[in-house]
């Protein structure tokens, strides 16, 4: 009876340490699906969205204020177009907010980082955000980076 005891004692731990790990890999993916109430459309275009996906983050000042919901390539302008889901209770972002694709870390994931404007105007549902900075590719660097090297030895 005390061996059944000790086996089932440590069954549940084990099991509770197998949920409390799964619940972890969801928080820190971002695979969780809740979204704080409603939230408005905002859409900005980037000559590059290397490594960013659906469901990215969207940040300002560090604090995540929405998500990606949507990457498309716009035909008419060549250009990467991203939706963006920003958060009801954020309703004050000025219409000249720069938008900028940021990684976390040196090979962390790709987000979106909202910095603030000064303009009077607010932005709405369907605005575009128009000052953006594409992602940063790190192929790219060390293939410019070798190239000036090799040529500056000439």
């Amino acid at each position: 009876m005390r061996m059944r005891t000790l086996e089932l004692t440590v069954g549940v731990f084990i099991l509770a340490g197998l949920l409390a790990l799964a619940v972890l890999a969801v928080r820190v993916s971002g695979l969780s699906t809740n979204t704080t109430g409603d939230v408005y459309k905002v859409y900005a275009h980037f000559d590059n969205v290397s490594g960013l996906t659906t469901r990215a983050r969207v940040t300002m000042a560090g604090v995540t204020i929405g998500q990606v919901t949507d990457i498309q390539f716009d035909k008419n302008r060549y250009t990467g177009r991203v939706e963006m889901a920003i958060f009801s209770d954020v309703d004050t972002l000025p219409a000249d907010s720069a938008a900028s694709i940021v990684t976390a870390g040196l090979l962390g994931e790709k987000y979106i980082g909202i910095s603030v404007g000064g303009d009077d105007m607010m932005l709405a549902e369907g605005d575009e955000i128009y000052d953006t900075q594409s992602a940063l590719v790190l192929e790219e660097l060390i293939g410019r980076f070798l190239l000036n090297t090799v040529s500056s030895d000439d």
